[in-house]
């Protein structure tokens, strides 16, 4: 195992690793209970089919990343892209299915394992702004806030737009009605939510490994001692063994994807993943002492996005939204993870975590959307790096975060960043306000927003 792993050569030893591999486990494992509750519902996938797709998908994968590329870094369905999954099927009116969106996943996937074969990825990764790629972050993270909070209920939505509001409503500012109100503390689901907030938010003030998921726990525990889950019921006629028969393989409709107009969907889901990835390598293989070596650090990352690729086409075919690497891999990391062995630990976690189903299965959807809104925050984290001194940075950034939430649609947050990015920063240079490094390739990714928005539509 030594010799394999290279561990004296990293400095570790095999406990450290497994330790670290467990560490990284107990900190994203929250993924196995949120992933189903968000793709699975009226509507959505089965929600056990999602369960096992997530947990083969992160198993598979992070095993493979551990095996061969010898990287401490975990894969799983990524925050963020499983709820755009769900929001795109969900206000599409029935026309996209599941099984197109599924679809448009796989063939995301497929165009980024080209884009990393063909070096194009690290083009395109040159060519946004660091302000956008941080506002894209910052987007997603107020996104999956909105859906954590309409889910627990404590936020309710009044009506669908402003045009269904009756004329006047507005016009009493004492007697404003807002398009979204607070829900009902009587409401279970709201007060256990809360709940869970203030558990897993003590949690990380106290910088408690696996806060998320430990909260999650608490949250359940404490619903079932309120009589909101029903352990016998919950547990009656539920199989420990995983049962692979349910499992959503290869459930694809190429031709929906064309008959639909998917093309931006497809797109979106490349684009983000594109930068989500990027900024999760890099960071923790400087956390892991890789970087040292910029020429062999560069390699390794290589090597890392390869399977990521092929982990998001994957995770497709078993059935779940885009698998990618994941953030919380830094915490098996700061724990002394640095090889592949942490990977392995943390994937074999993740394959015995089928055989939990029946415990999983009575985790509420209260206890789900807590975690979402603290995992909101975590992202919010990125908007720190945004320079809002600079207009031309700091106007984009802005668009590109607040029209995520507000239109719901991560797509249309990346278009108003890219677009007006480009057309502000072109300005400053020609006004000789500043210089702006706008890329050739952001000048086609405009051109093609703007036909796609102008021409074909809005969705």
């Amino acid at each position: 195992m030594d010799g394999f792993f290279r561990l004296k050569e990293h400095g570790t030893n095999v406990r450290t690793e497994i330790m670290a591999g467990l560490t990284t486990f107990m900190t994203m494992a929250y993924i196995l209970a949120v992933n189903p509750s968000l793709l699975g519902g009226d509507g959505l996938l089965d929600v056990y089919s999602v369960f096992l797709a997530t947990a083969l998908a992160a198993g598979i994968f992070t095993i493979a990343m551990g095996l061969f590329v010898n990287f401490p870094v975990a894969l799983a369905p990524g925050m963020g892209l499983n709820a755009y999954f769900a929001a795109t099927v969900l206000s599409s009116n029935g026309k996209i299915t599941p099984s197109i969106a599924l679809t448009a996943v796989f063939i995301s996937g497929i165009i980024f394992i080209i884009l990393t074969v063909t070096q194009v990825r690290q083009m395109l990764i040159t060519a946004i702004p660091d302000s956008l790629k941080h506002a894209i972050t910052v987007g997603i993270g107020l996104f999956i806030t909105i859906i954590g909070l309409k889910n627990s209920g404590i936020m309710t939505v009044a009506v669908e737009s402003l045009a269904d509001v009756p004329a006047g409503q507005f016009t009493n500012l004492l007697g404003f009605e807002t398009v979204f109100h607070m829900g009902s503390m009587s409401d279970p689901s709201v007060y256990l939510t809360l709940v869970g907030l203030l558990l897993i938010s003590v949690l990380m003030v106290l910088r408690v490994p696996g806060a998320i998921l430990f909260g999650i726990v608490g949250t359940t525990i404490i619903a079932i001692l309120t009589g909101d889950v029903n352990v016998s019921a919950g547990l009656s006629g539920q199989s420990w063994a995983p049962d692979f028969s349910k499992l959503n393989f290869w459930d694809f409709d190429f031709s929906g994807v064309f008959e639909v107009g998917l093309i931006s969907v497809v797109l979106t889901f490349t684009f983000v993943e594109l930068f989500d990835t990027f900024g999760t390598l890099v960071g923790t293989a400087t956390r892991a002492g890789y970087m040292k070596d910029p020429e062999k650090g560069k390699k390794k990352i290589g090597k890392a996005m390869f399977v990521d690729a092929i982990g998001v086409s994957g995770g497709a075919m078993l059935g779940t939204s885009t698998v990618t690497a994941f953030v919380e891999s830094s915490a098996g990391i700061a724990q002394g993870g640095r090889t592949g062995l942490t990977a392995v630990t943390t994937g074999l976690g993740f394959i015995a975590a089928l055989f939990l189903w029946p415990v999983i299965s009575l985790i509420p959807g209260s206890a789900t959307a807590a975690a979402l809104i603290v995992v909101g925050v975590l992202m919010m984290q990125s908007v720190k790096e945004i320079d809002f001194a600079d207009m031309v940075y700091a106007i984009p950034a802005f668009l590109t975060f607040a029209f995520m939430p507000f239109t719901y649609n991560i797509a249309n947050g990346i278009s108003a960043g890219i677009v007006s990015y480009v057309i502000l920063a072109t300005i400053g240079n020609i006004s000789g306000k500043g210089k702006y490094k706008v890329h050739w390739l952001m000048w086609i990714l405009a051109i093609l927003i703007v036909l796609r928005y102008g021409i074909i539509g809005a969705s």
